[in-house]
């Protein structure tokens, strides 16, 4: 069988002015941006941010994704590196940045220089692709509760049907893909099952959850779920948006996205917009 392809993650990290975040590796003297393999079990989104604050010290939040790279390697399997747009959370002086074998060197460099220090046309490519996308953006994320004890098997009142064990698993694996795009604020079904998907979030970082009767089931009605969803767009923080299967297409319809979207038990749909337009879209299961 062929060689599975080696996961990598990396971001193009920007800041006001206009400057790009690029690091040198000294074993292979060149220029690039950060990135780096994806560990064994390992989330690609979280993996990006780590491997950022690995080789430069900062610590991002990312935004809209960008077209992936795959090269080849001199073993023969091929690399596939994910990237995405981001920004520094805090300090971005990275002169106090510890260098060692594997970045010697990090520099911020204005974005018309980036192309001629950056070694691989591969990169190149991907900072053209990321020139559009440079404004700061919001991030809107929509999610499915996580994985619930079924209808037939649960006898009380719909609303406190709680999540299988599975279920517990992804509220716990959805922390680190929520805080990796700057979602302060959490907006959730009233159900129980909704409120214990997006509850291990709000409790680890600090950030105010919310319950709606008018994300459930039982109480959504066309224009509360509308007004909800337009007072979040107008919001200048990121935040996410828990509810049901039944109740996610007119979510959906209210956010502006197109088509027959169709998210899984625990999956998120990640809205980036800017001043009232879509500008991106990406989906991930925990």
């Amino acid at each position: 069988m062929p060689p599975r392809d080696v996961r990598a993650a990396g971001a193009v990290v920007t800041r006001k002015g206009g400057d790009v975040l690029l690091v040198h590796r000294p074993r292979y003297d060149d220029w690039s941006f950060p990135k780096g393999k994806v560990d064994p079990g390992e989330h690609v989104v979280t993996a990006a941010i780590r491997e950022v604050a690995e080789e430069t010290g900062l610590d991002v939040r990312l935004g809209p994704p960008l077209p992936g790279q795959r090269y080849g390697l001199t073993s023969g399997r091929t690399k596939a590196v994910s990237y995405w747009t981001a920004r520094v959370i805090g300090d971005d002086d990275v002169s106090r940045y510890a260098v060692n074998n594997e970045i010697d060197e990090v520099a911020w460099v204005a974005w018309d220089k980036a192309r001629e220090v950056l070694t691989y046309d591969r990169d190149r490519q991907t900072l053209d692709d990321a020139g559009p996308l440079r404004r700061k953006t919001r991030a809107l994320v929509v999610l499915r509760h996580g994985h619930a004890r079924s209808r037939k098997a649960w006898r009380d009142d719909d609303r406190r049907r709680p999540l299988l064990k599975p279920g517990g698993v992804q509220a716990e694996k959805l922390i680190p893909l929520l805080a990796a795009f700057d979602v302060t604020a959490v907006h959730t079904s009233s159900s129980t099952r909704c409120l214990d998907t997006v509850a291990p979030y709000a409790h680890t970082t600090g950030w105010p959850l919310v319950a709606h009767d008018c994300l459930s089931e039982e109480g959504a009605t066309l224009e509360e779920v509308v007004d909800l969803v337009d007072d979040l767009l107008e919001e200048p923080d990121g935040s996410v948006l828990c509810s049901h299967r039944p109740v996610l297409p007119t979510v959906l319809d209210a956010v502006g996205v197109t088509g027959d979207v169709r998210l899984e038990p625990g999956e998120m749909l990640v809205v980036h917009h800017r001043k009232g337009r879509i500008v991106a879209l990406e989906r991930h299961l925990p």
